[in-house]
């Protein structure tokens, strides 16, 4: 209700012509409000409309979380300067549009809801892409934003036909119907079809190959305040609910485990590979985003309570390093440009607070030590191990030393060459004090996990 206010204010503001201060005021004030709401309501539980949206710990978590990630993303925009002018309140309107989607969908227990939750979050994106401002230089956000409706479309389709074969089989649309019979159908081959085809359209958000092909292009061609919030927070609600559905699949036995093994596997080498010739910034992360998502499908296979907290710890260390990467590219590219990895030369001169969190995001998505990421894929690896899957980490722990190449290279950029005659940056207080907020959570978190840990898992027996 909350969330569906404040859609309303931007489209108020649509109608008029607010300036610029109104409408990042107004977002600001609109987004801490939701994560207070969200905070407020985190002990509810109950089961509306007919039992097809459940509150749970579960699912109030993740509002949280989805609701911290975009007041950051709210906070760093730089006055939308990506964005055609005329076009920000609206653009405000389809993200809060977006964000409810993402907290109805970790709520969802039910396939329609989980349908009509998923396709309002990706119908809002889908339209914030194109809203890009050409000032930039920047012309194919058309192209991207075409590319990204259409393999959506093609995600959903997947996944709607296999929830007709569910239905088919079970004669239920609601997840809890589905669980008591699946033990029955385990051995059929339309119900492991299905679920397969109902795990494509999640693969698609979390961006798992194959289901891939949409990133590099509508990372570069989105509005930097765009592919952030892309690149973070429908990420987190697609993990939610790939855990409510593995949950279920662990009754398919091998043929879901060799799936999520073989897409691991690919995604981690595709995005490494492809992210080792990048030269622009948003593309690398692009890619190298695939290959996190590979890793996030680690904890998912082991269909265990510590595989699935893992994954959740992951998914959320993997958002922050993301924002700390993204607040850096929207302060440096202060006209909504794309960056190139070469036009962070000498950052650390012209703007040191930024070089370090941009430093701290990248060690992190490494896998160094003492930061998120490392702790991360610690759990993840050692979770596989216990179960056995011996190849699976091998290939993973190689692809840590690939992707460590490529992150390394930017931070030589950034610290160890000239600045070429580029400019200061600046930077003001609020950009600076989320900068050092990021930086500090990505330490504590990969120094002190347990606690973040304890409380997903606490999270997840509520839905097991």
């Amino acid at each position: 209700m909350t969330i569906l206010g404040a859609g309303l204010l931007f489209f108020l503001l649509t109608l008029g012509q607010p300036s610029e201060a109104t409408i990042k005021n107004c977002a600001s004030a609109v987004a801490a409000v939701i994560l207070f709401t969200c905070v407020l309501c985190v002990n509810q539980t109950g089961n509306l409309f007919y039992g097809a949206y459940r509150v749970d710990l579960f699912s109030q978590i993740f509002k949280i979380l989805i609701a911290a990630a975009t007041l950051v993303v709210f906070l760093f925009g730089n006055g939308l300067k990506g964005i055609k002018q005329d076009s920000r309140p609206e653009y405000y309107l389809f993200l809060l549009v977006s964000n409810l989607g993402l907290v109805m969908l970790v709520s969802s227990v039910e396939l329609l809801a989980i349908f009509i939750a998923l396709e309002l979050s990706s119908f809002a994106v889908y339209i914030m892409v194109p809203m890009r401002t050409t000032a930039t230089g920047i012309f194919f956000q058309m192209e991207a934003g075409i590319k990204y409706l259409l393999f959506g479309v093609m995600a959903t389709g997947f996944m709607l036909f296999g929830m007709s074969y569910i239905f088919g089989l079970t004669g239920t649309t609601s997840l809890d119907g589905i669980a008591e019979q699946l033990p029955i159908l385990a051995n059929r081959p339309a119900a492991v079809v299905a679920m397969l085809m109902i795990l494509s359209g999640f693969f698609y958000k979390l961006a798992i190959f194959p289901f891939h092909f949409w990133v590099p292009d509508v990372y570069e061609g989105a509005a930097n305040e765009t592919t952030a919030f892309i690149a973070a927070v429908p990420k987190m609600a697609a993990v939610a609910l790939l855990i409510r559905l593995t949950s279920l699949a662990s009754h398919q036995g091998e043929m879901v485990l060799n799936l999520l093994m073989v897409c691991s596997i690919l995604s981690m080498f595709y995005g490494n590979l492809s992210a080792l010739v990048q030269k622009d910034l948003k593309r690398m992360l692009g890619f190298s985003g695939i290959a996190h998502a590979g890793f996030i499908l680690l904890g998912l296979l082991t269909f265990k309570l510590t595989g699935y907290a893992s994954a959740v710890y992951y998914i959320v260390g993997y958002a922050l390093m993301n924002l700390a990467c993204f607040l850096v590219i929207c302060q440096v590219a202060a006209k909504g440009e794309n960056l190139g990895i070469s036009d962070l030369s000498g950052l650390h001169k012209r703007a040191p607070i930024l070089a370090l969190t941009l430093t701290v995001a990248l060690f992190s998505l490494a896998g160094i030590p003492p930061f998120v990421g490392f702790t991360g894929k610690f759990m993840l690896l050692l979770g596989a191990l216990r179960e056995d899957h011996l190849l699976l980490v091998t290939l993973a722990a190689i692809n840590t030393a690939i992707a460590i190449y490529y992150y390394l290279s930017v931070v030589r950029m950034t610290f160890c060459s000239d600045s070429n005659g580029l400019g200061n940056v600046q930077t003001g207080f609020l950009a600076n004090s989320l900068s050092l907020i990021l930086v500090t959570v990505i330490i504590v978190m990969g120094v002190a996990p347990s606690w973040f840990v304890a409380l997903a898992e606490s999270a997840i027996k509520t839905i097991l």
